[in-house]
């Protein structure tokens, strides 16, 4: 089973920056996308960045110019550098990966989530 550990979250003033983590452990035997998704209160769960097995990449329009997304392949770890923030960017920030792991022995397709982290950004 792949799992997804999120960190550095927190609380920051507007305009401020942050970096975000999320390491993929587990059976993997390919990563094709790695993303992140945030969800504000009463919000549904928008896609902020995604970056691709090839390198390319995706940005909320929101995003564009103040937040990037970057990988280490070798280490299944991908990134989000959070710069100029608004208070409008408030909210929990998911992992999503997607690729391909090995269990019980069959070549499977997984999607898998992390367990969501805070980040709070005040004016």
């Amino acid at each position: 089973q792949v799992q997804l550990a999120e960190s550095g979250g927190g609380l920051v003033q507007a305009g401020g920056s942050l970096r975000l983590s999320c390491a993929a452990s587990g059976p993997i035997l390919s990563i094709n996308s790695m993303a992140w998704y945030r969800q504000a209160p009463g919000n549904e769960r928008e896609l902020v960045a995604v970056i691709f097995n090839g390198g390319s990449t995706n940005y909320a329009d929101s995003v564009k110019g103040r937040f990037t997304i970057s990988r280490d392949n070798a280490k299944n770890t991908v990134y989000l550098q959070m710069n100029s923030l608004k208070p409008e960017d408030t909210a929990v920030y998911y992992c999503n990966t997607q690729g391909l792991a090995l269990t019980s022995g069959i070549r499977r397709n997984f999607s898998s989530w992390g367990q969501g982290i805070q980040v709070t950004v005040s004016s």
